[in-house]
């Protein structure tokens, strides 16, 4: 790969900022929390001491500012692994590229990302309403696999593999894992678990309204792989992260046990107990 990139390949807005996130790079930190939904961006910046930047295209909202005296960021991703293609190779591209001169810099920065999002559980065992940690993940919506350099196996992987018996989906899977350093913030959530990035909410988390899904025991057979939960991001993220030398970490708080039919009564507190475990512990 040349070292120069052309403007169809990084493209910038007319203030010289990336083209969908609308950043400069004075505009993250280096600790950057990962939301899905716009709204919780606000949500969560109001524990910072103060704001600093605030800035928005599409789906893509950023705060950044400052907690207990540390820079940090947080960041809305919008719904979906092809909106993570985005964010991840637009932040990446943020400290690792000089946007002037669209040349790659040599020396290379690592950023931590934190996940703040919630799942539904495929484990009938799982309350509900508990902070999940993932391990593992598997891929179902093969992002990856448009990427010449990923490659990813561990025994969780290996096992999961040689016992999936969806044939059709097979050859899309791909696997990540977590930043174990990352981890050690966050040993005293009630659950570390599996996690299976899918690529749609209907069919794919077996739902059915008018269509049909591929196979109603779908979620039970997942669980029977050593699944725990289920969500529509972490698989990119932890797999960018591994490509690109960045620390990734989801922690989800579980909203639904689809395997009991439940669903949080109070799903807004939910939100609120998530965000303030989780900034306890990032800073």
């Amino acid at each position: 790969m040349l070292n120069k990139l052309t403007a169809s390949e990084l493209i910038l807005n007319e203030d010289g900022s990336v083209y969908h996130l609308n950043l400069l790079p004075q505009d993250i930190a280096e600790k950057i929390i990962l939301v899905g939904d716009p709204d919780r961006v606000p949500k969560v910046s109001k524990y910072f001491d103060k704001v600093e930047i605030k800035k928005n295209k599409r789906e893509f909202y950023t705060h950044t500012g400052t907690l207990r005296g540390e820079r940090i960021s947080v960041m809305s991703t919008g719904i979906g692994t092809e909106n993570i293609d985005i964010v991840m190779n637009e932040l990446d591209a943020l400290v690792n590229i000089d946007l002037q001169k669209k040349e790659f810099k040599s020396e290379k920065k690592s950023l931590e990302l934190f996940r703040m999002g919630t799942c539904g559980s495929v484990n009938p065992e799982v309350q509900i309403d508990n902070m999940l940690v993932t391990q593992n993940v598997v891929g179902l919506d093969g992002l990856m696999n448009f990427y010449q350099d990923y490659s990813f196996e561990n025994e969780f992987s290996k096992n999961f593999l040689e016992k999936f018996p969806y044939e059709k989906i097979k050859p899309m899977l791909y696997f990540s894992e977590w930043s174990e350093e990352l981890g050690e913030v966050f040993k005293d959530a009630k659950y570390h678990g599996n996690t299976a990035t899918f690529p749609g909410f209907y069919a794919p988390q077996g739902r059915e309204l008018r269509l049909k899904a591929l196979d109603d025991q779908f979620l039970e057979t997942l669980n029977d792989l050593g699944i725990t939960n289920f969500e529509m991001e972490t698989s990119a993220i932890y797999a960018f992260s591994k490509l690109l030398g960045h620390r990734a970490i989801t922690v989800n708080n579980v909203i639904a046990n689809r395997r009991r039919g439940e669903f949080s009564k109070n799903h807004h507190q939910s939100e609120k107990n998530l965000i303030e475990w989780v900034l306890e512990r990032v800073i």
